[in-house]
C-alpha cells in the first residue's frame, strides 16, 4: 500500500517538507558513496561515524550525532518508507504551524525519541539512524488535528493494482507495523537482526507520537496567534 495524497486542502506550497525530504534522499545516496549499497544501505563504519551511540551520548561525547543521525537510513526501504509518510502528512501539518515552527516542531520530535531511546537502554552501542522519530512526532499531530481525514492509496495486489481511500489512522498503523517490520528484520540500522535496540527504538517512536500529540496544539496555536493567516481548515465531512 502506497499513499498518495490526503483530503486536507492546504493554503500554500510545502517548501519545508519538500526540503527535508530532498535533505534525506541526498544523505542516504552520500552515505552509501563510502561504502555498502544502495538497497542496502551504508556501510557499518559510516553508520558508525554519523549514526547516533546511546552510550556515547549518555557520556556527553559526539552531541552533533543527535542531529546527523536523523537524516541517515539503515537501508532504501528504510528511506523511502519514511519519505512517503512525510511527503503525504508533513504538508498538512506544515501548513497548520508554518514554515518557521514546522521544522523545529520536526527536529524535537527526532530528539525526544533519541532521547528516549538514551535514557531506556544507554548502554546501547548500536548506531541508532532514521528520521522515524521526527516523522512519528508529525504523524502524532496529524491524527489529533485531523482525526477523520482520509488518505488516497495505491493498493497492490500481485499484478492489479486499485485506488482506494482509506482512513488516515489505517495508514497511521500501517507505518508503525512497517516500522517494526523494519526494526526486527535489521533494515533500519546495522545492529543486525535481533539486537537489543530494535524493541527500545520502536518504543521511541511511540514516545515521538504522544509528543506530537501533546505538543501539536501548542505550536498551531502559537502560530494562529502571531499570524494574520486563517487557521487550518476544517476537516470535509464525508
Amino acid at each position: 500500500m502506497f499513499p498518495i495524497k490526503d483530503n486536507i486542502p492546504l493554503a500554500r506550497f510545502p517548501i519545508v517538507t519538500v526540503v527535508l525530504v530532498a535533505i534525506n534522499v541526498i544523505a542516504y545516496l552520500l552515505e552509501i558513496r563510502h561504502g555498502g549499497s544502495f538497497f542496502g544501505g551504508p556501510s557499518n563504519s559510516v553508520a558508525v561515524h554519523y549514526g547516533a551511540i546511546p552510550h556515547e551520548l549518555d557520556h556527553g561525547h559526539r552531541p552533533l550525532s543527535a542531529f546527523t543521525s536523523m537524516f541517515l537510513h539503515g537501508s532504501f526501504l528504510h528511506v523511502l518508507g519514511n519519505m512517503i509518510f512525510l511527503a503525504i502528512f508533513g504538508p498538512t501539518i506544515e501548513n497548520a504551524m508554518g514554515r518557521l515552527r514546522f521544522p523545529a516542531f520536526y527536529l524535537l520530535g527526532g530528539l525526544i525519541a533519541l532521547g528516549a531511546q538514551v535514557a531506556v537502554n544507554p548502554s546501547s552501542t548500536d548506531p541508532t539512524l532514521g528520521a522515524s522519530g521526527a516523522i512519528a512526532a508529525v504523524l502524532g499531530g496529524y491524527i489529533l488535528l485531523y482525526p477523520r481525514a482520509r488518505v488516497l492509496a495505491l493498493v497492490l495486489v500481485v499484478f492489479f493494482f486499485s485506488l482506494i481511500e482509506v482512513p488516515a489512522l489505517f495508514l497511521l498503523g500501517f507505518w508503525f507495523a512497517e516500522q517494526l517490520y523494519i526494526g526486527l528484520t535489521g533494515l533500519a540500522g546495522v545492529g543486525g537482526i535481533g539486537s537489543s535496540s530494535e524493541g527500545v527504538a520502536y518504543l521511541a517512536q511511540i514516545g515521538a507520537f504522544a509528543f506530537g500529540l501533546l505538543a501539536i496544539r501548542l505550536f498551531v496555536r502559537h502560530a494562529q496567534r502571531s499570524s494574520s493567516a486563517p487557521p487550518p481548515p476544517t476537516l470535509p465531512v464525508y
